[in-house]
C-alpha cells in the first residue's frame, strides 16, 4: 500500500497486518525499517517494487490532502493526486491487482447533501478538482480493477496532530496562551475514524468474487459537527477553558473555498457489505475520551 506513514495509511497498514495478510507498506519522507521507501512519482521504481511483490490489492492513500497547499502548488498537487493514481491504475491492468483509490467528499459542492456515489461532482477548490480528476483517470483505464473510495475528514492516532484537520484542533484547544482563534461554525463535517475505514477495507478485500464491488464507494460516520463544535468536545474532555475559541458562523469570505455540507450517502456500501459486518463507526466523543485518557 502507498502512503503507509500517514494517518489513514498507517491505520490501514496495521489493520491488514493484524488480519494476517502479507503486507508491504510504502512511504517516502517517513520511511522506516518496517516501511519501504518509495517516491511514487518515480514510475520505474514503483513498477519494479510492485512487480517484485505481486500484490493482490493495492490501497493508495498517498495524496496532497491540504486544500491551501494544493492552491499554492497546483502542478505538484496534480502530479500526486491525478498522475500517480492513473499510473497505478495502468499497473493494476498490467499486473492484475485490485486498486483502491482513496478520494474525498470535497469532490462535491456541498449544496445538496447527502451525496450518493452516482451524484454529479462539482468541486469548489483545486484540491477537490484534482481528486475528482484522479477518480476520472483511475476509472478511465480500461481493463484495470480500480475502485474509488470517498471518505470525509479523517481523524485517529497520528504521529503529530497537524497530520489531521481534526487532530490539530486539539492543539488549538490546548493553547491557553491568550491567543484567540476564530473557528469555523458554518461548514458541517462528518469526521470519520481511520481505524474504522481500515477495518472496512480489510473486510472489503475478503468479499467473494460473486459479490461485485461498484466502481465508487462511500464510507462515512454519521455524526455532524462544525469545527467549533469539535473544539467544544475537546475542551470538555481535556477539562480546559474554551473562551479563546470564537465561533464563526459566517460563510468564509476569503481563502480557499470549502463546501458547506458534503455528507456522503452510504447505503450502497451497507448493502454491499451485508453479511460481512456492519459499517459501524466509533462515536466521536466516546472514542476521543478513551484515546486521550490513555495518551495524556
Amino acid at each position: 500500500m502507498a502512503g503507509a506513514s500517514g494517518v489513514l495509511g498507517s491505520a490501514v497498514y496495521a489493520a491488514f497486518k493484524s488480519a494476517g495478510n502479507v503486507t508491504l507498506g510504502l512511504a517516502n519522507s517517513r520511511s522506516t525499517d518496517e516501511l519501504t521507501k518509495l517516491d511514487v512519482l518515480d514510475a520505474e521504481a514503483t513498477e519494479r517494487i510492485f512487480t517484485e511483490f505481486k500484490p493482490d490489492w493495492v490501497i493508495h492513500c498517498a495524496a496532497e490532502r491540504r486544500p491551501d497547499v494544493a492552491e499554492k502548488d497546483p502542478e505538484a498537487a496534480r502530479k500526486i493526486n491525478v498522475s500517480v493514481p492513473e499510473a497505478l491504475a495502468n499497473l493494476s491492468k498490467k499486473l492484475k491487482f485490485k486498486l483502491v483509490y482513496i478520494s474525498t467528499d470535497y469532490v462535491f459542492d456541498g449544496t445538496s447533501p447527502p451525496y450518493a456515489p452516482s451524484a454529479v461532482t462539482n468541486p469548489l477548490n483545486l484540491y477537490g478538482i484534482t481528486k475528482r480528476d484522479g477518480e476520472t483517470a483511475v476509472l478511465g483505464v480500461s481493463g484495470s480493477q480500480s475502485i474509488v473510495l470517498r471518505v470525509p475528514v479523517l481523524y485517529g492516532p497520528a504521529p503529530v496532530n497537524k497530520d489531521s484537520a481534526v487532530n490539530i484542533l486539539l492543539d488549538v484547544v490546548a493553547d491557553q496562551s491568550g491567543k484567540q482563534y476564530n473557528m469555523d461554525h458554518f461548514a458541517t463535517r462528518f469526521p470519520t475514524n481511520v481505524i474504522d475505514i481500515a477495518d472496512f477495507l480489510v473486510r472489503l478485500t475478503t468479499l467473494p468474487p460473486s459479490r461485485a464491488i461498484p466502481p465508487i464507494l462511500h464510507y462515512s460516520a454519521a455524526e455532524p459537527f462544525t469545527k467549533y463544535e469539535m473544539c467544544l468536545i475537546f475542551a470538555k474532555i481535556l477539562g480546559v477553558p474554551h473562551g479563546h475559541i470564537i465561533a464563526d458562523a459566517e460563510p468564509p469570505k476569503g481563502g480557499t473555498p470549502r463546501p458547506q455540507n458534503t455528507q456522503l450517502y452510504v447505503h450502497e456500501t451497507e448493502d454491499l457489505m451485508e453479511g460481512f459486518g456492519s459499517l459501524g463507526w466509533n462515536p466521536f466523543e466516546e472514542w476521543w475520551t478513551e484515546y486521550l485518557t490513555k495518551t495524556q
